[in-house]
């Protein structure tokens, strides 16, 4: 079986969730299923402009093939007005309007489209399904496109030009059964292949004193401590969590910090309690998660947020935002954490689960079997390897 990958960017530099997800598929593809994988993508990197920084051509990366291409055009600085109307009335844009979202949202490359079409790869999974290269990678590819969309209720997805792009894929996959159920309850899709494939992890053996050093390093010293890992902008929650820390510090003074690990896409006022660490390599994600108390995920807009089965992994339970369908599917099937809606239930929950050092490590303990039993690679592969020969089977 050969997979095409059909993505904006690609490789470890390149910050993106739906992205990631779909380049370690492709590679756990070619390692645990000797599957021949390839992907197309940009030179870029950053979805802030799409610029071009990656050197174009064909290279291996972990027994995947990659072409990248220049684009176009990137991110056009005028996308904002365009995206001011989408956001306030999606179902009123007319096709013009449409057309230039997607156009001068970036990033616009023809030659990766036009060498994915080329390509002699039996399916092609393309995402995330906000982006021109997975609009266009599907209206080109309609009858072997495999579309990962990682939807979330926003208002891009109720574009008209959206619908036709999941109408006209061959397939869809799924993160979690919220956005199944969001995406079928908008789009006449439900009669499709579909499959809810959800993303891989891998159980992580923690270093001796990896904690502690993430600690100093950071100068979060003995402090206990609340951590938010993911992009730091307000769309992923971050400035709400802020807030309701300050006021929780107000309410109930004493040494517990919050620390936010990850890209700092804005800036939060100075707090004492409040560390900002920027983006981090992987051992001290993985230090700082072990070194917490709490995994706090504020984001309402997720298709399904790996950093919920990673904080099991590293043995911390999780309160996530109750708006947000996918963190509560994990909560409720893992039984793993808590979910807060307002302050009220932010403050109540996180007095109950710091007050009590046995819950917090039995909702971790049940959080990681459920994620080693579901999320583990060898698992994810092995559905999504069925789903792909059932579909090429079928004639």
């Amino acid at each position: 079986m050969k997979l095409g990958i059909v993505v904006p960017r690609y490789g470890d530099a390149s910050i993106g969730g739906a992205e990631r997800a779909l380049r370690q598929l492709g590679e756990h593809l070619v390692s645990l299923a000797g599957w021949e994988v390839e992907a197309f993508a940009t030179c870029a990197r950053s979805a802030v402009d799409w610029a071009d920084v990656e050197e174009p051509g064909t290279f291996d990366i972990n027994g995947v093939t990659v072409h990248r291409f220049e684009s176009v055009s990137g991110r056009d600085p005028r996308w904002g007005g365009v995206a001011v109307r989408v956001e306030e009335s999606p179902t009123t844009v007319d096709g013009v309007g449409q057309k230039m979202y997607i156009d001068m949202q970036g990033p616009v490359n023809p030659d990766m489209i036009e060498a994915a079409t080329a390509s002699d790869a039996d399916l092609l999974a393309l995402g995330p399904y906000l982006f021109w290269p997975t609009v266009e990678g599907v209206r080109a590819n309609p009858d072997r496109s495999i579309l990962h969309g990682a939807a979330h209720d926003e208002p891009a997805l109720h574009l008209g030009t959206i619908e036709r792009t999941y109408v006209s894929a061959r397939a869809v996959s799924y993160y979690s059964e919220a956005e199944r159920d969001l995406v079928q309850g908008l789009f006449p899709v439900a009669h499709k292949p579909g499959l809810v494939l959800g993303l891989g992890v891998d159980p992580v053996e923690m270093p001796a004193g990896a904690a502690e050093e993430a600690r100093r390093r950071y100068g979060i010293d003995d402090r206990p401590y609340l951590m938010c890992l993911g992009r730091l902008e307000n769309g992923k929650g971050a400035r709400a969590l802020d807030a309701f820390f300050r006021e929780y510090k107000a309410r109930r003074p004493g040494p517990l910090a919050l620390v936010f690990v990850g890209p700092a896409h804005e800036r939060l006022d100075p707090h004492p309690d409040v560390i900002v660490t920027d983006a981090v390599d992987e051992a001290d994600k993985w230090g700082l998660l072990a070194g917490s108390e709490i995994v706090v995920n504020p984001s309402a807009m997720e298709s399904f947020s790996i950093v919920v089965p990673e904080a099991w992994l590293a043995g911390r339970p999780v309160m996530v935002n109750a708006r947000c369908a996918a963190t509560v599917e994990h909560i409720t099937r893992g039984r793993g954490g808590i979910a807060f809606e307002g302050y009220p239930t932010f403050e109540a929950g996180l007095d109950r689960l710091l007050s009590d050092p046995v819950l917090r490590r039995q909702l971790a303990e049940a959080g990681r079997e459920y994620t080693i039993e579901r999320f583990s690679w060898p698992a994810v592969v092995s559905r999504y390897a069925d789903f792909c020969h059932r579909l090429t089977s079928v004639t």
